[in-house]
């Protein structure tokens, strides 16, 4: 059996934001220090710079950007094309009464990863919740966070992981974008899906984009959002659990159990925009074998639930 190796905002509710990913105590204070620090040493710029248009060479940029992620989104391997609108349908599946209070606090999406992660093992992929961990390291701040991995056997001891992230997008928001950021930034996939290869080039192109954005408003990138940081996200060391522990279950208060609810809401609501909106741009198949056999299986799932 093929097994895992563990190799290894903007700013929400005040000061600091939501940075895609849950927060350890520590890390949230080192982050809270460093905004603090960047609002007053590094961001320097008057009134008339706090503007969200695009200038000439700005754009430029932007739409060379916007290109590449065009690119990225149809080079896909196989496995990671076939994975996809299985997880979209997975994810359709989740109902707020499958949640579970997995940890006093934010749950930060940790609730839709273990009922994602389930419903994957139960239609027979090798999926974990991975939970990475890295400390502060000069300008980049310490933190954690949790995504999902399924772990793709490509023949006898070689194996590969295929990466899942159900809230690709809040990784690379950004303060005061400019119009055509915007743009990039809703091109992303809702859901991510693909290689560790795949992602890093998606995470070059988005710091380079945000950069480019915060440019031509005389603000500089902040740590948080470079690219050493979006890195350590999901290359720093981790660890696989099919499960939550039950130990979190205990004293969890419901009112934090609501963001849950809430991002369930809010996930499903995105994914059928981005699904309505790939089906007008994409011409009709005739071979659909896949999808009827994903129905049987989806149709399994329910009843074994």
């Amino acid at each position: 059996m093929c097994a895992a190796t563990a190799t290894g905002d903007w700013w929400a509710r005040g000061i600091v934001g939501k940075i895609g990913g849950g927060f350890s105590h520590e890390s949230e204070h080192d982050l809270a220090l460093m905004v603090s620090d960047f609002l007053e040493n590094g961001c320097s710029s008057g009134a008339d710079s706090w503007c969200s248009s695009d200038s000439d060479s700005g754009l430029s940029d932007l739409h060379h950007l916007g290109d590449k992620i065009s690119f990225y989104k149809r080079t896909v391997a196989q496995y990671e094309s076939d994975l996809l609108p299985i997880v979209h349908s997975l994810v359709q599946l989740i109902k707020e009464s499958d949640l579970h209070h997995v940890k006093s606090g934010p749950c930060n999406a940790s609730c839709i990863n273990f009922s994602l992660v389930k419903l994957l093992r139960l239609s027979g992929y090798d999926a974990a919740v991975c939970a990475s961990k890295w400390q502060g390291s000069g300008k980049v701040p310490g933190g954690d966070h949790e995504y999902i991995d399924v772990v793709n056997c490509i023949n006898a001891g070689s194996s590969e992981r295929v990466i899942i992230d159900v809230d690709f997008r809040s990784h690379f928001e950004i303060a005061r974008a400019v119009d055509s950021y915007d743009r990039i930034l809703k091109s992303l996939p809702v859901i991510y899906v693909g290689s560790l290869t795949r992602l890093k080039q998606y995470l070059q192109v988005m710091a380079d984009a945000a950069r480019s954005s915060l440019k031509q408003n005389s603000m500089p990138l902040p740590p948080w959002r470079s690219l050493a940081y979006l890195q350590a996200k999901w290359y720093s060391p981790y660890q696989r659990q099919f499960g939550p522990d039950e130990q979190t279950f205990i004293s969890v208060d419901s009112s934090d159990h609501k963001q849950c609810n809430g991002h369930l809401k809010r996930l499903l609501s995105s994914l059928q925009f981005e699904m309505e909106g790939e089906r007008l741009m994409k011409p009709i198949k005739s071979d659909n074998n896949w999808r009827v056999k994903f129905e049987r299986r989806r149709h399994s799932l329910y009843r074994a639930l």
